[in-house]
């Protein structure tokens, strides 16, 4: 405790469980389940800091000590498209940020990172910025169907259902040998790693049934993939994976109407269909095609960080070139090594 300020274990302080249930603005990016796969698979040490002393928690702002070779952060959260402060009055969200300045310069943190969704936190600097689309699941199943973009999705999605997709979701590891081998697929289209395979083991063992992977196959060869959580009224759309040879038969619209159509079954009012770049404009446009509403991301950062990406630089396409043409073991290798240290 310093200057007013507790740090709270959340993986074993319960208090934070009830603040996740109490507090508007809770994730499943805040919740013990996220929290402990970030541990067991990067080893990423989780925190809380609040104002509360004693008692049941008022607020809470979580963080994990990013600490590599490479550098040494503080991230609220890793890998997370956004996580707001669970913190409601400003002067106590100032109170946790001028702790966490003296924080960084005494222990020597490099920098520290915020990714909210509602609150802006005063005092640092904005960083990068991401799009995030919403769908309102509260209206009727048919008419959230007809605000979807006529040719690109509810025709595709009525060509999946012709041509005779099945359907299949859960935990399995079935399931997820099938999800993963399609999203190293689709990452290596784009250049890229995957995440390793430890991650999703450890999301379905942690999360429980807030996990779910959906798998679209055509003729028993699965075909696009996607992965889902839930916490409270919300369903989160994180991952997906696709082979493109079956694109036209509208393998990845399928699944996420599926997914609609359960997470309304479950009460669910909301479907966060996650964060994109703004130099991926294909993938904006599916997103607002499924008549979602977008908005942007804004990342906080202290110190000042230059803006801007490294993606269009040389040396980031030569890396591209090289993953794309990497074999799966030596892929998922490259994976396992590099995703600890982006956090």
């Amino acid at each position: 405790m310093s200057a007013g300020i507790s740090i709270v274990d959340p993986l074993a302080d319960s208090r934070w469980d009830d603040l996740l249930e109490r507090h508007p603005l809770a994730s499943v990016f805040h919740s013990r389940g996220w929290l402990e796969a970030l541990k067991r698979t990067y080893g990423y040490e989780p925190m809380v800091l609040t104002t509360t002393g004693r008692g049941p928690l008022a607020n809470g702002l979580a963080l994990c000590r990013v600490s590599t070779w490479m550098s040494r952060r503080l991230v609220s959260l890793p890998f997370s498209d956004h996580c707001d402060p669970l913190v409601d009055r400003p002067d106590d969200l100032s109170a946790v940020l001028a702790f966490l300045a003296g924080e960084i310069e005494k222990k020597r943190w490099s920098s520290l990172e915020l990714r909210p969704r509602h609150v802006a936190p005063g005092g640092l600097s904005e960083g990068a910025y991401y799009y995030l689309h919403t769908l309102d699941l509260a209206r009727p199943v048919d008419r959230i169907f007809k605000t979807f973009h006529r040719s690109s999705i509810q025709q595709t999605v009525r060509r999946a259902e012709r041509e005779g997709l099945s359907y299949e979701a859960g935990r399995s590891e079935a399931l997820l040998s099938s999800f993963y081998g399609l999203l190293r697929l689709t990452r290596r289209r784009h250049g890229l790693p995957p995440q390793p395979l430890a991650w999703f083991r450890n999301l379905t063992a942690c999360l429980g049934d807030r996990v779910s992977i959906h798998i679209a196959a055509k003729n028993g060869q699965p075909i696009a993939s996607v992965l889902t959580l839930s916490f409270k009224r919300t369903m989160v759309y994180k991952y997906g994976g696709s082979d493109t040879r079956y694109h036209s038969l509208g393998g990845t619209p399928f699944l996420l109407w599926r997914a609609i159509q359960e997470a309304k079954a479950q009460g669910m009012e909301e479907m966060d269909l996650g964060r994109s770049d703004l130099d991926q404009p294909g993938l904006v446009a599916f997103k607002d095609h499924l008549g979602a509403t977008r908005m942007t991301l804004t990342y906080y950062t202290c110190p000042k960080r230059r803006r801007g990406t490294a993606q269009g630089s040389p040396l980031s396409r030569a890396a591209r070139r090289v993953f794309a043409r990497l074999p799966d073991g030596a892929l998922d290798l490259a994976g396992r090594l590099l995703f600890k240290h982006l956090g």
